[in-house]
């Protein structure tokens, strides 16, 4: 299990601008803290397992590292850390760098706490700028093997990554959700059977038999059609990669 190396823990990465009416979302923050963790070498995405943001190394095992986002530093912010630690071999907590330069980031009780439980902390300017408060110093007990084990599975079959962390009023795109969609695709363009579509979308059979969404239609023995719900589903969700 090899691990990126961290450099400085001066270094500042700097992220494309925030979209006017995102700067008071959490989101704002996700392709800041995104690119950093890509610039240590971790392929990363969004609202995976209820995690913010997800890195994964190269290399198998992978070293997994979970990011958490609020606009302050808050306890909160350090529960969800303690939280996702059972998961993840680094955690990261990343927020807002306060105007004044006097939040809890500046608090030294705060940043030794952080300390102390191993987390990382991510100050993200209001030109964002990302600024490395605090260095993960240990990598965090496993204690939940099987959460992880979802959380790998699900980043690596995620087709993209179609979700900003720190995201909560959209559906998140699943894997799952994504093959559906893929199913729902080539049914428009008439019914099909289910080992037709499996090169697209392996758990396609599933996928049609269960109709979670409530997207398929059965015209005839073993063959299923797009109904109008699936065909809103395709005009609203984008495509996967």
């Amino acid at each position: 299990m090899s691990r990126p190396s961290q450099g400085d823990c001066a270094a500042i990465v700097r992220a494309p601008p925030i979209r006017a009416g995102e700067a008071t979302l959490e989101t704002a923050l996700y392709l800041p803290v995104k690119r950093h963790l890509e610039s240590l070498g971790y392929r990363v995405k969004g609202e995976i397992g209820g995690c913010d943001v997800v890195g994964l190394s190269e290399g198998d095992p992978p070293v997994v590292v979970i990011g958490e986002m609020k606009l302050t530093f808050t306890f909160e912010l350090v529960l969800q850390g303690v939280d996702r630690a059972g998961v993840g071999d680094e955690v990261w907590l990343a927020a807002r760098l306060s105007r004044s330069g006097k939040g809890r980031e500046s608090d030294a009780r705060f940043r030794n706490l952080c300390r102390r439980l191993g987390f990382g902390l991510l100050a993200v300017a209001a030109n964002d700028e990302v600024h490395v408060l605090l260095s993960p110093c240990a990598p965090s007990p496993r204690r939940d093997p099987k959460r992880r084990s979802r959380i790998v599975e699900e980043h690596r079959r995620r087709r993209g990554d179609p979700n900003a962390g720190g995201g909560s009023r959209r559906p998140i795109m699943t894997a799952y959700r994504q093959q559906a969609l893929i199913c729902a695709a080539a049914l428009a363009a008439g019914p099909s059977r289910p080992r037709d579509l499996k090169q697209r979308a392996p758990d396609a059979a599933k996928i049609l038999l269960n109709n979670v969404y409530g997207w398929f239609d059965r015209p005839g023995r073993g063959l299923y059609a797009l109904n109008e719900a699936g065909r809103a589903a395709l005009r609203q969700s984008p495509q996967p990669e």
